[in-house]
């Protein structure tokens, strides 16, 4: 089993900053990918930014320029450095991991966060 605890959310004016961190434990022989998903209510869950185990980045066109996903491989932590927030980005965002698991063989499966909200004032 695998765990993802986020943390880092909070209420911010519009033009602040806030990072968020998850964190993966649990059985986990490879991450293969982490990223953020925000959910505004009454809206679908949609992809903030996401990062491969190379290192490659993949952002919503409405936070490039202004949001950045970095990774610590030894902790097996992602970031989300979210600058000039602005009241659009009030959601609630989860952390989401790939992760190969070993069960004799390897097996790829898919976890999410509890959630974390970020609230951005006007």
């Amino acid at each position: 089993q695998v765990q993802l605890v986020e943390s880092g959310g909070g209420l911010v004016p519009a033009g602040g900053s806030l990072r968020l961190s998850c964190v993966a434990s649990g059985s986990i022989f490879r991450i293969n990918a982490m990223g953020w998903y925000r959910q505004a209510p009454g809206k679908q869950r949609e992809l903030v930014a996401a990062i491969t185990s190379r290192g490659t980045t993949n952002y919503a066109d409405s936070v490039k320029g202004r949001f950045t996903i970095s990774k610590d491989n030894a902790k097996n932590t992602v970031y989300l450095q979210m600058n000039s927030l602005k009241p659009e980005d009030t959601a609630v965002y989860y952390c989401n991991a790939d992760v190969s698991v070993e069960k004799i063989y390897l097996y790829d499966y898919t976890y999410w966060g509890q959630g974390t909200q970020v609230t951005v004032s006007s």
